[in-house]
C-alpha cells in the first residue's frame, strides 16, 4: 500500500453506497482499516457492506458519525463529488481540519506506485474493466481491480488477488481520471455527456486528450477517435480487430487479429456488438500487459457479465426480461441493436427512467430517436440524482418527441401491473436511477 495511506486507520465515506465508493470501502475493509460511512438511501450495496461489518447511516447528521472517526489525526474522509454543497457532515469535517479527498484522488494515490491499467470512455468502460479484471485473474496475475459495476463472476465490484497490477475504471465525470497514474490506457468512446460539468462537448474531448497523455507505456484507442495510438475495432483495419464474426446459440464466435498473430475461435457469451468491442479492448490490454493468449481465450469464454448490463432476468422461448443500465442515447441504441440481433422478430417493450434533468435536456432529441425504435415504450419520471428540477424538463416533454404510438407515461407504483398487461415477448428495464430496485418485483410478477 502507498505510504500516504499506511498510517491512516479510519476511513469515513460520504456517499458510501455509490458503485465506485463501495469498491474502495471493500478495499480498505480488506486491509483491516476501520470503515464507516453515510449514504442517502439504503440499497443492496449498503446492505452488502453492512454484512462486512461496515457501519452505515442514512441521515445527514454529524452526531451519527461514529466517535472513533472524529479524530483528525488518523481519519481520512473520502467523498463523492455527487454530494450537495450544503451537506452537513461534509461541511463539518471540512471546517474541522479533517483530511478530505475525492474518490479519484484516493485511486490516484493507490495507482501511483503500482502498474496500472486504466479504461476510459463515455460508454463501455465498466464492462471492459470487468472483462479485463477477469482475464488477468484467470491468467494468474496478482490483480486488484476497482469496477464500476457488480461482476457476475465474483458478485462484487472489487477483485482482490494481489498488488502486482491495478485495473481501474477511469471516470471522466468531474475530470476525475486526471488524478490517475496509468501505465496502459484504453479509450473506448468520447461522446458528449456530463454537459452539466463540461458545458461544451469539446471541453469533454479535451479532457480525454489530456488523459491520454498520462499513459506511460501504451495508449489504445477505438478506431476512428481523434487520438493517435494502438487501435482496436470490429471488422476494420484496427491493430486489434474482431474478424469472421458468427453467432452460435447466443454466443459470439470470432477471430482476433493482433499486430503479431491471428487468434482463432474466441467465444464471448455477451450479446451486442458493443460488448464484442469491449471484449476486444480488454483482450488487447491484457495482451499488451503480457498475459498468455491461451489462458486469456479460456477466461473470455467463462466471463458471465456485469449486473445491470444486458442482465437476463428471464430467458425462455416465450418471454425474455432484460435489465440494463443504459442512460445515454448511444447506450440505448447499442441495447436496441443487441436485442434485435439476439431476439429477432419479437415484440419489444422498453421501460425507461431518464437520469438527470440536465442530461434529459441536453440529449432530448437523441433520446426520443433511440426510444422510438422499440415496439412499445413506458416512460417513468426523471430520476434527479444530484440535481434540482429544471423548468420545462419533464418526462411528459420528452414523451411528446417520441415517434411511437405505443407510448405511455407511468408512475413507478403502477409499473408492474402495466408490464403484466403487455403482450410483448421481450421486456427491457433501462436506466441508471432506482429502476434497478424494481427488477425483482417485475420478475416475480412475470413468473406467476
Amino acid at each position: 500500500m502507498n505510504k500516504r495511506l499506511e498510517n491512516i486507520q479510519n476511513i469515513y465515506f460520504i456517499g458510501i453506497g455509490g458503485i465506485g465508493m463501495s469498491a474502495l470501502a471493500r478495499y480498505f475493509k480488506f486491509l483491516d482499516k476501520n470503515v464507516a460511512g453515510y449514504d442517502k438511501t439504503p440499497s443492496q450495496i449498503t446492505s452488502d457492506l453492512s454484512d462486512l461489518g461496515i457501519e452505515i447511516h442514512f441521515e445527514d447528521n454529524v452526531n451519527s458519525i461514529p466517535e472513533a472517526f472524529l479524530n483528525t489525526e488518523d481519519t481520512l474522509v473520502i467523498y463523492t463529488p455527487a454530494i450537495p454543497k450544503e451537506h452537513k457532515e461534509f461541511k463539518y469535517l471540512k471546517a474541522n481540519g479533517f483530511r478530505i479527498k475525492k474518490r479519484a484522488e484516493v485511486l490516484g494515490i493507490i495507482t501511483k506506485d503500482v502498474y496500472t491499467l486504466a479504461v476510459a470512455g463515455t460508454h463501455g468502460k465498466t464492462t471492459t474493466t470487468a472483462i479485463l479484471a477477469h482475464l488477468l485473474k484467470e491468467s494468474n496475475a496478482k490483480v486488484t481491480a476497482f469496477l464500476g459495476g457488480i461482476s457476475e463472476n465474483y458478485n462484487s465490484n472489487l477483485v482482490l488477488e494481489g498488488n502486482e497490477v491495478v485495473v481501474v475504471e477511469a471516470d471522466e465525470f468531474d475530470r476525475s481520471f486526471l488524478q490517475l497514474y496509468p501505465d496502459i490506457v484504453a479509450i473506448t468512446s468520447m461522446d458528449a455527456d456530463h454537459l452539466d460539468i463540461y458545458e461544451k462537448a469539446n471541453a469533454l474531448e479535451e479532457s480525454f486528450v489530456e488523459f491520454s497523455t498520462r499513459a506511460k507505456d501504451h495508449l489504445l484507442v477505438r478506431n476512428g477517435l481523434p487520438l493517435s495510438g494502438i487501435t482496436f475495432g470490429i471488422e476494420d483495419d484496427s491493430d486489434f480487430c474482431a474478424q469472421h464474426i458468427k453467432i452460435d446459440n447466443g454466443t459470439y464466435v470470432f477471430d482476433l487479429k493482433t499486430p503479431t498473430k491471428l487468434i482463432k475461435d474466441l467465444h464471448l457469451n455477451l450479446p451486442g456488438r458493443h460488448n464484442l468491442l469491449n471484449a476486444v479492448t480488454a483482450f488487447a490490454i491484457a495482451t499488451l500487459y503480457g498475459s498468455p493468449t491461451d489462458s486469456l481465450a479460456k477466461a473470455l469464454f467463462s466471463f458471465k457479465g456485469v449486473q445491470r448490463r444486458f442482465s437476463y432476468q428471464i430467458k425462455t422461448n416465450d418471454l425474455v426480461f432484460v435489465d440494463d443500465y443504459a442512460h445515454h442515447p448511444t447506450e440505448i441504441n447499442a441495447l436496441h441493436q443487441a436485442v434485435r440481433e439476439m431476439h429477432p422478430d419479437k415484440k419489444v417493450l422498453a421501460i425507461f427512467q431518464p437520469h438527470l434533468y440536465s442530461r434529459t435536456r441536453d440529449f432530448a432529441t437523441d433520446f426520443a430517436k433511440s426510444l422510438s425504435q422499440f415496439d412499445q415504450l413506458l416512460l417513468l419520471d426523471i430520476y434527479p440524482a444530484r440535481e434540482l428540477p429544471i423548468a420545462g424538463i419533464t418526462s411528459e416533454w420528452l414523451l411528446e418527441m417520441v415517434e411511437n404510438k405505443n407510448k405511455k407515461l407511468i408512475a413507478k407504483i403502477n409499473l408492474t401491473n402495466e408490464i403484466v398487461k403487455s403482450d410483448a415477448q421481450v421486456i427491457l428495464t433501462i436506466g441508471a436511477g432506482d429502476i434497478g430496485e424494481e427488477v425483482q418485483r417485475i420478475k416475480e410478477a412475470l413468473s406467476v
